[in-house]
Parts: structure tokens; C-alpha cells; sequence
């Protein structure tokens, strides 16, 4: 598939929407035909966000059963969780769908309706969706049917799976004891009015929250377990930094087989040798937000724990590109048979 491709961004008025359209704006091969929104229904694009309208200068928002499916090819689903499976599930059967919320990451219903407290619409199509984690998934992705769902993996899970799933899978450590301390930027949580992310309750600290209930870790077990070949439990806590976009996650992980930190990095470099946006770090230098700020790249770093027998890896991303905007425009990449970077190449933003 070559021919350019008229896109929906369905649910454009929070911050994943918004991203999505302004890396879409430098993607030769996508023409956004249609924007939803169906609370602004009726202002103006660069009404809503003032730094969309030079590419967008005569956009408007309408409402999702407004959209001319019929001059659509892909949907890209920005919607909360709870709200995508409907809506989606009932897109005309030409519209590939590929959708940034939560609702279709998970194969098993039970899991979902355990983690977000409500009984999935459909889980035959949840099940038979495809994890796009794209480095993991890009396989199931060049062989997908056009009707299967695209589901992008979460912000933490993205950061998290890059780091360990190439030791997972070569059993370089152990499932019974990974840690795992993530730190968000406060545009994780989303652009909904939260009192714990005003700017005076956000600034000057620093704090957990979802404290072991967290409702990334099911998502990054379902995938660790897969590459396990066994169920496991991770130890994931979350914690909010005074920053706008960024994401890190620390992991400490036990080795398996008198496996060292060594090989463990050198396992990383052998797997991400040839991706273009997941770079291993020389050893002893440490990954920053700000080094990924605005992009689609994870850099990725393996330390010897002064603990024996344990390593920690470290892995940075920007929740808004890879973790989100960016990874649904790769996976749309590779399906459509483009250059994987279409779009996609952008110098990290400094200071």
C-alpha cells in the first residue's frame, strides 16, 4: 500500500488528539479529512489549539456521527477509555482503526473488566486486536487484516516492554521479582480538570499515586507474561513529576543464569540494532526526558545493582509521541507498507 491515506482523528480535544495532529501535519502520505470533537462540535481547530492552526487553518471540529466515513481510510482513536469501544467498534467495516485508549490492549475481557471496573462491549474483536507495541508487533502488523483493531500500548507499558522485553524473551532475567518506579510528566494524566495537576498542587514536588493499583501493570504483565511463557505479578509504582510531557521508568530485575549486567546491555543492543527509534546508551550514562523531548525515540541504559545478582534498567520516552501520537503513526507506517519514519523524524526539543 503507497497511495496517501484520509484520516479521522477521533476525540481531537485532549492532549493525545492534539499531538496526533501535529505529527500529522508533517506526514506527506496523511491527509487529515476529519476531526471530532463532540463538546467543541462547531469552533474552529486553532480556536481549541491556537498551535494547530497554521496546518489546520480551516479545520473544524464536529461530532463523530458527523464524519463522511465514506471519504475515510484510517481512524485514530484518542478517546478515554470506556468511550473508544463503542464508538469504533461501530466505524464502517473500510475504516482501519487504530486506537490510543485502553479498550482493545487487552486478549482476555476478564482482565479488562478487573482493571477498569466495567464488562467489555466486544471482547471477540479485543481479543483478536493487535498489541502495537510496533518493535514487538510489527510481524502481526504486515500481515493484519484490514478490519483488525490496532491497539497502542499505554505510556508506561511502551517505556516499560522496550526495556524488558528482549531479556524476558531470552531469559536473561527472573519473573518473579521486577520492580518497576515510573515517573510521569503531569500531561500523562490528561487534559481533563484534576485537582492534583494544577499547577500549584503539580509544582515544587513530587508524589505516587495509584499506589499498587495502578492500571498499566495488568497491561505489562499480559506482555511480560507472554514473553515469560508464564502468568507473573510486576511491582509497579507510579509517581507524577512537576514537568509537562516526559516519562521514566526505573526497573531492578533479578538475573537469571549468571547472567551480568553486560549481558544483559549487549542483549538490548543485539535487539534494537536496527530500530529506528530505541537507541541502548553507552554504559554508565544515564537517559534523560530531555534528550527524547518531542519525539518518537526510548534511549535505554543498564546498570550493575551494587545489589549481587541484580541489574536496573532505565528508559526514557515522551508519553505524548512514543508513548502515545507517535507509536499509533509508526504502527500506521508499517501497515501501510511506508518508510517506518514517515513523519516521525524530529529533533529532540532543547532546552
Amino acid at each position: 500500500m503507497t497511495e496517501r491515506q484520509r484520516a479521522a482523528v477521533i476525540g481531537a480535544s485532549g492532549y493525545t488528539g492534539a499531538e496526533t495532529l501535529r505529527l500529522l501535519a508533517g506526514h506527506d502520505r496523511v491527509e487529515v479529512r476529519a476531526v471530532t470533537a463532540n463538546a467543541q462540535a462547531g469552533r474552529q481547530l486553532g480556536e481549541l489549539f491556537p498551535h494547530l492552526a497554521p496546518a489546520y487553518p480551516s479545520t473544524m471540529l464536529v461530532r463523530a456521527e458527523d464524519v463522511a466515513w465514506d471519504s475515510i481510510d484510517v481512524a485514530f482513536g484518542c478517546l478515554p477509555h470506556g468511550a473508544s469501544e463503542a464508538l469504533l467498534g461501530a466505524l464502517p467495516a473500510h475504516v482501519r482503526i487504530i486506537d490510543l485508549s485502553a479498550d482493545f490492549r487487552f486478549r482476555d475481557p476478564d482482565v479488562y473488566a478487573a482493571t477498569y471496573g466495567r464488562a467489555h462491549l466486544n471482547p471477540a474483536r479485543s481479543h483478536a486486536a493487535i498489541y502495537g507495541l510496533t518493535e514487538f508487533a510489527r510481524p502481526a502488523l504486515l500481515r493484519a487484516r484490514h478490519e483488525t483493531i490496532i491497539a497502542c500500548p499505554g505510556c508506561y507499558p511502551t517505556a516499560t516492554l522496550l526495556a524488558l522485553l528482549p531479556l524476558a524473551e531470552r531469559a536473561l532475567i527472573l519473573a518473579d521479582d521486577i520492580i518497576i518506579d515510573a515517573k510521569s510528566g503531569v500531561s500523562g494524566a490528561g487534559r481533563g480538570l484534576q485537582e492534583a495537576n494544577l499547577f500549584a498542587e503539580a509544582a515544587e514536588g513530587l508524589h505516587p499515586y495509584a499506589v499498587g493499583a495502578h492500571r498499566h501493570a495488568p497491561e505489562i504483565e499480559q506482555e511480560l507474561a507472554q514473553a515469560f511463557g508464564a502468568a507473573l505479578r510486576v511491582n509497579f509504582t507510579p509517581h507524577l513529576v512537576p514537568m509537562v510531557r516526559g516519562e521514566l521508568v526505573t526497573c531492578h530485575v533479578k538475573t537469571a543464569h549468571g547472567a551480568s549486567p553486560d549481558d544483559l546491555r549487549a542483549a538490548l543492543v543485539e535487539r534494537f540494532a536496527d530500530e529506528p527509534f530505541v537507541d541502548v546508551l553507552a554504559p554508565g550514562i544515564a537517559p534523560d526526558t530531555r534528550h527524547v523531548r518531542g519525539t518518537n525515540h526510548c534511549l535505554i541504559s543498564v546498570f550493575a545493582d551494587r545489589l549481587p545478582g541484580r541489574a536496573i534498567i532505565v528508559a526514557v520516552i515522551d508519553n505524548l509521541v512514543k508513548g502515545s501520537g507517535g507509536q499509533a503513526i509508526q504502527n500506521l507506517n508499517v501497515v501501510a507498507g511506508w518508510p517506518e519514519a514517515t513523519g516521525l523524524i524530529h529533533q529532540p526539543l532543547f532546552p
